[in-house]
């Protein structure tokens, strides 16, 4: 079964073992990309990417769950959210979220 449209996995590929086994290939982070709606977040104290995905992306269901559009999307993408977040963050705006990275091709695989 390949990975969900809108999971952070949406951007790998599902490969089958000769067991039948499914596995994925390695994910390539979305990345920074220049838009003119593009936020700075300046981290405070008891910021997660979680935390700041609900606040964000609000507007979409389960919206904490895109923290790792957030993840990707810094110029040096992060790999483990359970580090200490940098001094400032971009976040992408929610139309760059549904309209381009979730719109992404590599990530609408079924």
């Amino acid at each position: 079964m390949p990975p969900h449209v809108g999971s952070r996995y949406s951007f790998c590929d599902a490969l089958a073992d000769a067991l039948g086994r499914t596995f994925l290939t390695d994910r390539e982070p979305y990345g920074l990309v220049a838009h003119p709606d593009n936020r700075l977040h300046t981290v405070v104290e008891g910021d997660s990417l979680y935390l700041l995905a609900g606040v964000y992306f609000a507007p979409l269901p389960r919206a904490c769950g895109y923290w790792w559009a957030i993840a990707d999307y810094q110029p040096e993408p992060i790999f483990d959210p359970t580090l200490p977040l940098p001094a400032s963050v971009v976040i992408p705006s929610l139309r760059v979220l549904t309209d381009i990275i979730l719109a992404d091709p590599r990530g609408a695989r079924a």
